[in-house]
């Protein structure tokens, strides 16, 4: 509806929309005027909701008397009437009592995280770690394990490590193991994953690299351990409950339907680039059905939002969401979604 709603038309969407969020069933006009305090006929409220059906907002499924809202009147509950209200000081203590994230493991905290969140919102949870392009390298090692065997460590601001065992054409003793470490340290330190990749290419292209023998091999060996077109990942949680979501019915549809999920929530690429979304806005964004641009998903809704301390750029490191029917309780996820990105923040500040 390209004009705003006036108030009489907004109280009865929002009754409309809550009653069905509740319920999950059609709702008629003396469902409206009983339990919502609308002082207004059920004759009258019956021609409002005609209006908000004539504008996309309602929709009446099957020969139903009652009304149920579109994707379109969703979007329109969660921009203009849905008030979500911040979490007393006891339901922040409570939630905070519920989750335990480790500080010193990066990837268990991530995974602990989203564990949590699938249980407490009783719906899947997607998170993508932190992304190359935007993590921070924090120090290189190199750890010699044999004569020929080096393990190099990579260590990101955010907190993730990457070891790769890698083998020295010459042995190195321990007084240059050290002047490798200070030198790499020295060249690749406070750039990004990707900005390492190309420091280590360009100065191993460089002209002075054939008269630095010691940097040289450093970069060599350091360029083994690099992941080349590294990508985050991405991790899922509670996959069973979108399943089951899909699942009920049991009919052909539902089984076609239930194994086109599996096959996304299996790939993961475009559950990814749909979180990625939230990076170019702050805030928590909500997809609902169509607007995730994923078909499978065309029945769900995405509550998401990005997390980590951004860098330089005010780019954040990855992003979180939870996924679940459009007859979702859209405030208590929200809450979920918003708290649990400061909980994962807050770990990533502190390393």
């Amino acid at each position: 509806m390209s004009d705003p709603l006036n108030h009489r038309a907004r109280k009865i969407l929002s009754a409309v929309v809550h009653e069905y969020l509740n319920t999950g069933e059609a709702v008629g006009s003396r469902t409206v005027t009983r339990r919502y305090g609308i002082d207004l006929s059920p004759a009258t409220v019956r021609n409002v909701m005609s209006d908000l059906e004539e504008a996309g907002l309602l929709k009446q499924p099957h020969t139903s008397a009652g009304r149920v809202p579109t994707d379109q009147g969703l979007r329109f509950f969660v921009d203009s009437l849905l008030k979500v209200r911040s979490l007393s000081t006891k339901e922040r203590e409570d939630l905070i009592a519920r989750y335990h994230i480790p500080t010193d493991d990066l990837d268990a905290a991530l995974r602990d995280a989203t564990k949590v969140l699938a249980e407490l919102s009783a719906h899947t949870v997607v998170l993508v770690t932190p992304r190359p392009e935007v993590d921070v390298l924090d120090h290189v090692e190199f750890v010699r394990l044999r004569e020929f065997q080096i393990l190099v460590v990579l260590v990101t601001k955010s907190g993730q490590v990457q070891n790769k065992i890698v083998t020295s054409p010459d042995p190195i003793d321990l007084d240059e193991l050290e002047r490798m470490n200070n030198y790499l340290n020295h060249v690749l330190g406070g750039l990004t994953l990707d900005g390492v990749v190309a420091k280590v290419q360009a100065e191993l292209a460089s002209e002075k690299m054939q008269y630095q023998q010691l940097e040289k091999r450093a970069l060599e060996l350091s360029a083994q351990a690099l992941p080349e077109g590294a990508q985050p990942q991405v991790i899922i949680e509670g996959q069973s409950r979108l399943l089951e979501t899909v699942a009920e019915g049991g009919d052909g549809v539902q089984l076609h339907r239930m194994k086109a999920l599996f096959r996304t929530l299996e790939e993961k690429r475009h559950l990814a680039e749909l979180l990625d979304e939230t990076v170019r806005a702050p805030g928590i964004r909500v997809f609902i059905g169509a607007e995730t641009h994923i078909e499978e998903l065309a029945d769900f809704t995405v509550v998401a939002t990005s997390y980590g301390v951004p860098g330089e750029d005010n780019r954040p490191l990855g992003t979180l969401g939870v996924i679940g029917p459009t007859r979702m309780n859209y405030q208590k996820v929200i809450n979920l979604v918003d708290f649990t990105a400061q909980l994962v923040s807050g770990v990533i500040g502190k390393r």
